[in-house]
């Protein structure tokens, strides 16, 4: 899915969702419980994925709403299941359960707030954590960047440490090579400048990231940094810093160092670089469709796409280890 040439420059926009949406396509549309969809956007955006033949939703909410909603847009749901529960956060709940009991592959974000879903999916008793730190990516369609580039973390982690870096470091990597984007992704890890100072604790963190991975605590993706948003992507901003580096100027997966900062990133591409931003979230049992009323039609689409690639690679290496 990687092209060959990382620099900026004029792309023609929305050509890289369109690889991602025809892979999904490709494959078998994963059972995909959907969260409290009661808004027009939110639930035209799940009828839209299924038409495609991406997802297969089980929407879980208020009936009563979620019929009123399609009916008043015109958005057809007969061919979906539907589970009636009377608030947001009981569907938040209920939507957990049926993924405990293998109901579905992916959870999908409705009109409800970001926090009552994963109050559910992190709780400690019954909910979707695992090992690994749960983070969020920005699949981003930058129309000057002549690849998709993730984001990560922007929605989650506030002010993640270092163990929790490692862990939203980790999961970019995973998604970006097992959802089909490439092998070894160039990952750099942002801070406001380039060299390690003790003035700015994320340089020394950066540093303790690339050395992580120098030791096998980071696995299949390229590290460096601490290095600038400039010299992250553009090979002269890299060049006229003297930055030796196969990451510098080329960079696949832009680490931010704190929510803040990714949230703002993010946006900034999002209103003036007119970029798209698939939403995924990572770490949990089954990845978790993160989307907002502000996202584009193909941006919603996007975020179910690349949520059912990663489904499908881990669905393939569960029947291989199993076989």
């Amino acid at each position: 899915m990687a092209v060959a040439s990382k620099n900026l420059g004029e792309v023609k926009p929305g050509t890289k969702y369109d690889r991602l949406i025809a892979a999904a396509k490709a494959i078998p549309a994963p059972a995909t419980i959907v969260v409290h969809p009661c808004d027009e956007s939110s639930l035209r955006g799940v009828a839209d994925a299924a038409e495609a033949g991406i997802i297969k939703p089980i929407l879980v909410g208020p009936s009563a709403k979620i019929n009123a909603v399609a009916l008043r847009h015109g958005i057809d749901i007969s061919g979906f299941e539907l589970i009636d529960e009377s608030h947001s956060e009981a569907a938040a709940a209920k939507a957990v359960e049926l993924i405990h009991a293998a109901r579905g592959e992916m959870l999908m974000k409705g009109s409800l707030h970001t926090d009552e879903l994963m109050r559910s999916v992190t709780a400690k008793t019954g909910g979707l954590r695992t090992e690994r730190r749960i983070s969020h990516v920005f699949v981003m369609d930058v129309p000057a960047y002549s690849e998709t580039i993730f984001v990560t973390d922007a929605a989650i982690n506030i002010f993640p440490d270092l163990d929790g870096k490692r862990d939203i470091v980790q999961n970019a990597i995973d998604l970006y090579t097992q959802a089909g984007f490439g092998s070894s992704p160039l990952v750099a890890i942002l801070s406001a400048v380039e060299t390690v100072t003790s003035k700015i604790p994320s340089t020394i963190e950066a540093a303790a990231l690339c050395k992580m991975a120098d030791r096998g605590q980071i696995t299949g993706g390229l590290l460096d940094g601490p290095l600038a948003f400039d010299n992250a992507i553009d090979p002269e901003a890299a060049r006229i810093k003297s930055i030796k580096s196969e990451v510098a100027g080329r960079a696949q997966i832009l680490v931010v160092p704190d929510l803040e900062a990714g949230n703002m990133l993010a946006k900034n591409l999002a209103y003036f670089a007119k970029a798209d931003g698939a939403g995924i979230v990572l770490g949990a049992r089954v990845p978790i469709v993160l989307t907002s009323r502000a996202d584009s039609p193909r941006a919603r689409m996007a975020s179910c796409a690349v949520a059912t690639l990663y489904a499908d690679a881990r669905r393939r290496r569960v029947q291989t280890v199993a076989g």
